[in-house]
């Protein structure tokens, strides 16, 4: 058990280096883009330089979360702080949908007022923002499904360097063509590369806040699988949801036969139980939870799920 926990805690750490590694050069290359859209007058330079701002606030959200999560279980929270890494990826998200509203209205705006831009510096600093993604990409592309965290970090890069190339076209076009509306239509691409996967990541942590069955678990599959065991009579009250990404737990009330009870065969159901969730629905025995009960005592339960 220690060396799954040392490995957990390794694990743990590199991912916190990643993060901080990636944020370095986010916030280095935000910085660089706000110096290039004050040069420039580039609103597609401006809005990127805003969602990477968006993403180094996210981005250090994630860094403190990461850390919470290392921090062990106590009497007072018996999960630890596993839920920081949801209530941080939701934060994220929120502020992703302010940015990319921001960029979509004035995007639309600047359709029909477009300021001078200059388009070969705003190229250069295009390309310095791509490259920048580009390594927070590789950095961030092996552990982007570990949890929510990690793929939130990873989304928000990605979307930055999709961005960092739409600046790229855009300042080769107005460079080439001077039509200065390509800036305009830049930003407007940026906020609808932006929103449709904040929306998402919002929907997956609020499914994980609300405690919603997780993702590919099917409930009625798992009543199935326990009512298939010998003894078994019923199951009700079940329920399932996601502590953080990684961690889904399961509780169930399991009537069997009253003989079970006094025979001593309780205990063997219910390692059957927990094997059988860790088998078929990969639920850790320590995270499945089963109350026992004689099928006498179903009359006295007044609620059924």
């Amino acid at each position: 058990m220690s060396g799954h926990g040392h490995d957990h805690a390794a694990e743990a750490s590199t991912r916190r280096s990643k993060l901080i590694t990636v944020f370095a050069i986010t916030f280095t290359v935000m910085f660089a883009e706000i110096i290039g859209a004050v040069l420039t007058g580039s609103l597609a330079l401006l809005a990127d330089a805003g969602h990477m701002f968006t993403d180094s606030a996210g981005l250090l959200i994630a860094l403190v979360a990461a850390s919470l999560a290392m921090k062990p279980a106590t009497m007072k929270r018996t999960w630890g702080y596993k839920r920081a890494e949801i209530i941080a990826a939701a934060g994220q998200a929120a502020l992703l949908l302010a940015v990319g509203g921001f960029v979509i209205v004035e995007g639309i705006r600047r359709l029909f007022e477009p300021p001078e831009i200059g388009g070969s510096t705003m190229l250069w600093f295009g390309i310095i923002g791509l490259a920048g993604n580009a390594v927070g990409l590789v950095i961030l592309a092996s552990g982007r499904n570990h949890n929510f965290n990690m793929k939130a970090a990873f989304l928000e890069v990605l979307n930055d360097a999709l961005g960092s190339v739409a600046v790229i076209i855009a300042a080769i076009v107005i460079a080439v063509t001077g039509w200065l509306q390509a800036d305009a239509l830049v930003s407007l691409l940026i906020g609808v590369l932006i929103i449709p996967r904040t929306l998402k990541l919002l929907r997956d942590t609020v499914n994980v806040l609300m405690e919603s069955t997780p993702d590919g678990l099917d409930l009625a599959k798992v009543r199935e699988h326990i009512l298939a065991l010998p003894h078994v009579i019923d199951v009700h009250d079940l329920h399932a949801s996601l502590v953080a990404s990684g961690t889904p737990v399961l509780s169930a009330h399991v009537s069997v036969e009253d003989k079970c009870l006094t025979d001593g065969h309780a205990a063997g159901i219910l390692s059957e139980l927990q094997a059988c969730l860790a088998q078929h629905f990969d639920i850790s025995v320590e995270h499945s939870t089963f109350q026992i009960e004689p099928a006498s005592h179903r009359d006295q339960e007044s609620i059924h799920h």
